[in-house]
């Protein structure tokens, strides 16, 4: 405690924070492609900024983009993109313990978990970093990725291929980022190693979306065994600091 009886400035938060920014810019950069899509496949203007508002997930919206794209029915795109949103309540199986949250931000943290805040706030070693970079993280992508969708959808297809413009490589690295210093441990290693290898062979045999959602609930069957749970002083961390 400091004198004034507040809690002692935790270090990890402003590493959250910068992290939660970089992730945060990177990945809404990528909604240009999907605004672009999105209206490319036959979707309004209005529509394109609703849906991505209310289903916030980008792998679940190319999905549903996607089918509509491609001719197929829509029934058939909402669920494609709802089986691919399943990963999501993975991660909350994951974030609930580590950020104990309650009441309304329970329920606003069920919307803002996603690919990137998950990683973000995982990648922690207190919760209260944990908590900043999650919520940091959610809002940041939030709000960058609706503005960059309105843009995309407005520019139209001329901003719809993202490797023309080096926007999958971006999204890439700022993932590569934040896993590399987590490969600190030969059970980290092995959860990685085991979840790609999956991915990789599910590759060419599963329809898209199926391997990431295999992999991570690998990686969230193994993480949670004896075996593949952090030592002991590493997983106090996040349970300690309020």
């Amino acid at each position: 405690m400091t004198d004034d009886g507040s809690p002692p400035p935790d270090p990890g938060v402003r590493d959250a924070v910068r992290q939660a920014l970089s992730v945060s810019f990177a990945t809404g950069l990528y909604g240009v492609s999907f605004g672009a899509l999105s209206t490319v496949a036959g979707l309004s203007l209005a529509q394109t900024a609703v849906l991505s508002l209310l289903m916030f997930s980008g792998g679940s919206q190319f999905a549903l983009v996607g089918v509509v794209g491609g001719g197929g029915a829509p029934v058939s795109a909402i669920l494609s993109a709802s089986f691919l949103g399943v990963r999501n309540a993975l991660y909350g199986i994951r974030l609930g313990p580590l950020l104990a949250l309650h009441g309304w931000r329970r329920v606003l943290a069920a919307h803002l978990t996603i690919d990137e805040s998950t990683a973000v706030a995982t990648a922690q070693s207190t919760r209260r970093a944990a908590r900043a970079g999650f919520w940091w993280t959610g809002v940041g992508v939030f709000v960058l990725w609706n503005a960059f969708v309105l843009a995309g959808a407005l520019a139209g297809d001329a901003l719809a291929d993202p490797g023309r413009w080096g926007l999958d490589a971006a999204a890439a690295a700022a993932f590569l980022g934040l896993l590399w210093p987590r490969l600190s441990t030969r059970e980290v290693r092995l959860v990685v190693l085991a979840a790609g290898t999956l991915a990789l062979v599910l590759v060419p045999l599963a329809p898209p979306g199926v391997p990431v959602l295999a992999a991570a609930a690998l990686a969230v069957v193994i993480s949670r065994t004896p075996a593949g749970r952090r030592p002991a002083a590493d997983d106090a961390g996040p349970g300690v600091a309020a």
